[in-house]
Order: structure tokens, then C-alpha cells, then sequence
């Protein structure tokens, strides 16, 4: 029976690059993959995900309105898929969790969405609420703070410093976010 990874961390702990990496292994065993992406994240060019060690791939673009399953269905029927590998899942809505669910278990499709867990407020993003419910296997990534502790928290960057207040989705990088354990988060303290 195929399952659901959902596999997230703090930004720059290598998401995008893993995804990229078991993309090619299923590749070298001429397993067909599916890669989606939700389309929000424009950071890169149209249809490829870019890791930020500069690996990339193509994708499949998808807004908050797609049935994730009739995708899915669509696509398989055309070529049989082995695995399903998702991008920044926590831009995905409840519902299109649900629609990947039913995709794994009617089409027997395996998934690994890999995303982050929560915002820089420290709240949980829809999605990835959804995919902590309702994941078969749920792992941690993990990357450090500039303290050399475990970063577990996003932190929004203004003028070089942390700020709490703001719409939960700006897409941004390495200018706009940082990675902190939970006391340099509640501290502010973006560096030593």
C-alpha cells in the first residue's frame, strides 16, 4: 500500500535538494515521477524548482484552486507514475491534501511532499497542518542556527532584523528569511 511521507524542516536544510535527489534515483530505475510544485513560489523560472546549491528540475505547476487528484489521475493515465514528489507543500489547502491522499490510496501512488512547518510567527501553515494529520510518515530535516543549535524556526528579515507581524506567505529567500532555534527566535537575534 503506497503512503504519504511528509518530510519538513526550518528553511535551508536542504528540502528542495533531497526532493531533486530522490527524483534521480527513481529515474536511474526508469521509475516514472511526478514533481508538483505550487505556483505561488515564483522564485524560479517557469516550471522548474531550483535548490539553492543550484541543482534544479522540472515541475508541475498548480494553484490553490487544482484538484490534486484529478491531476494526479490525468497524469498517470498517460504514463504510469512510481512516485509523487511535492514541493513547498505548505502552500497547498487542506482540500488538495485530501485530494493527495485519495490519489495515494485509490491510484496506489506513493508521495513525499516535502515542505516547511510553520511560518515566521511561529504558526502552522494550512498545509502543512493538513500533512502533519493526515501523513503516513512525518521525518524532520534538520539545519542550525549561527549558535550551532538545531533551527526549528523561519524567521522574517527586514532591514537585516527579525520581524512577528505580517501576512503569513511572503516568498523570499536567504534576503528574507533566516533559520534560528527558539531562543534566538524570541530574542530577535538574527546573528551573534
Amino acid at each position: 500500500m503506497a503512503k504519504l511521507y511528509f518530510r519538513y524542516s526550518a528553511m535551508n536544510a536542504g528540502k528542495t535538494t533531497q526532493l531533486i535527489q530522490v527524483k534521480h534515483n527513481y529515474e536511474e530505475r526508469d521509475q516514472n515521477v511526478m514533481v508538483l510544485k505550487p505556483i505561488i513560489d515564483k522564485r524560479d523560472s517557469a516550471e522548474k524548482i531550483k535548490s539553492r546549491i543550484g541543482i534544479e528540475c522540472c515541475t508541475t505547476l498548480f494553484d490553490d484552486k487544482a484538484n490534486v487528484f484529478d491531476l494526479i489521475r490525468t497524469c498517470n493515465e498517460t504514463k504510469r507514475i512510481n512516485c509523487i514528489l511535492i514541493d513547498e507543500a505548505q502552500f497547498m489547502t487542506r482540500e488538495q491534501v485530501l485530494q493527495l491522499c485519495s490519489a495515494i490510496d485509490d491510484l496506489n501512488i506513493p508521495c513525499i511532499a516535502y515542505g516547511l512547518r510553520s511560518d515566521f510567527r511561529g504558526e502552522l501553515f494550512p498545509g502543512s497542518e493538513a500533512l502533519l494529520s493526515f501523513a503516513d510518515s512525518i521525518e524532520e530535516l534538520k539545519t542550525i542556527c549561527w549558535c550551532g543549535k538545531k533551527a526549528i524556526m523561519n524567521t522574517r528579515l527586514m532591514n537585516g532584523e527579525a520581524v512577528y507581524e505580517g501576512e503569513q506567505v511572503q516568498i523570499g529567500g536567504n534576503e528574507s528569511y533566516i533559520s534560528l532555534c527558539r531562543k534566538h527566535w524570541k530574542e530577535g537575534k538574527v546573528r551573534p
